[in-house]
């Protein structure tokens, strides 16, 4: 983790740890001093791809919310900046995600409640993007580059609606991710 420029803003840089391999995983930057239940996450990210990135990885670049304690539980939603210009619309309807770690990762919502957790919308590596995530219960919506309207919207978070904890900057497989003004309004 490093505080860098990027394409004009100041960023912190988030790189996944390459020793980790499993898709995922909790592989985020905790931010230090936050508590979170309900309310708004706001944040720009920006990612690219390692060189030596492997052929399956999209820039994953996301925030975690709800992280206990010992980072074994949380909530996710994350991004796929390559699958949304890509020319498979199977893959581009793959372009965001939500997944509940430990038990609901990506691989078993999309087995189990297909297209369920995962929507398109248009956005590209190497480009600012800016996420707000709304919280109320067991209900999160994703709002990109200022949308009136959700991009994803999660009716039954998987750790209920009483769970409460940090925030963490994320990146999966492969990303070199950029994180800058992040906002937090809880209720």
């Amino acid at each position: 983790m490093s505080t860098e420029k990027q394409k004009g803003r100041k960023a912190l840089k988030v790189v996944k740890d390459s020793t980790v391999k499993a898709f995922d995983e909790a592989t985020f930057i905790r931010v230090s001093g936050t508590d979170f239940k309900d309310g708004t996450i706001e944040v720009q990210v920006l990612s690219q791809l390692l060189e030596d990135a492997p052929e399956f990885a999209r820039g994953f670049i996301g925030v975690a919310f709800r992280i206990n304690e010992d980072n074994s539980e949380f909530e996710c939603l994350y991004l796929r900046p390559t699958n949304a210009r890509a020319d498979s619309q199977v893959r581009r309807n793959h372009s965001i995600q939500y997944y509940s770690y430990p038990d609901f990762k990506f691989d078993r919502l999309r087995r189990e409640s297909p297209e369920e957790y995962e929507s398109y919308t248009d956005m590209a590596l190497n480009e600012w993007i800016t996420m707000k995530i709304v919280v109320k219960g067991k209900r999160a919506e994703l709002f990109l580059n200022n949308n009136k309207q959700p991009s994803l919207i999660v009716n039954d978070l998987k750790h209920g609606e009483n769970a409460t904890g940090a925030i963490g900057l994320w990146v999966d497989i492969g990303t070199e991710g950029y994180f800058s003004n992040l906002k937090l309004y809880t209720d």
